[in-house]
């Protein structure tokens, strides 16, 4: 029987714990042991690039929430990048040496500027998508995030 994994889901929150179950996670879809990029005959799917996504939250940043790995096409990001100009994203691109320094620089962003009332967050669905310096023209690690604002609608 052949199959594809669509998406694996974690319940988390942003402590010490936490943040470990996340990169343990990570580590397991990275190295195929949770083949989301993969066909169950172990062959490597083309055009797919593996996503978080942060939903269910508890409360806001400081309680649980639900993170699910999936994997997008280039339909998903242009699908973002229209929300982000209808208004219910933000987004945001902070490089680093690595993915880590990367993604630590734009959630410590996302955070400041709700602190700020910068933005609004909705604490609806956060969209995550982090590339290793490797994959990318500048040679950076990139962390892309999408995060929900309220709107005035």
């Amino acid at each position: 029987m052949e199959y594809l994994l669509k998406e694996i889901m974690l319940r988390v929150d942003n402590s010490q714990t936490g943040m470990a179950k996340i990169n343990e996670l990570w580590r397991d879809v990275v190295s195929g042991k949770i083949p989301l990029m993969y066909d169950s005959a172990g062959n490597f799917q083309q055009g797919l690039s593996p996503v978080s996504k942060y939903s269910n939250y508890e409360s806001d940043e400081t309680g649980e929430y639900d993170l699910s790995i999936f994997t997008a096409t280039a339909e998903f990001f242009t699908r973002m990048a229209q929300k982000v100009e209808a208004g219910e994203y933000v987004y945001y691109d902070f490089d680093g040496v690595d993915i880590k320094e990367a993604a630590n620089k734009a959630w410590s962003r996302v955070w400041a500027d709700k602190e700020n009332k910068i933005i609004r967050r909705a604490f609806t669905q956060d969209y995550e998508s982090t590339v290793p310096g490797e994959y990318t023209k500048d040679g950076k690690a990139h962390c892309y995030l999408y995060i929900a604002v309220q709107t005035n609608k």
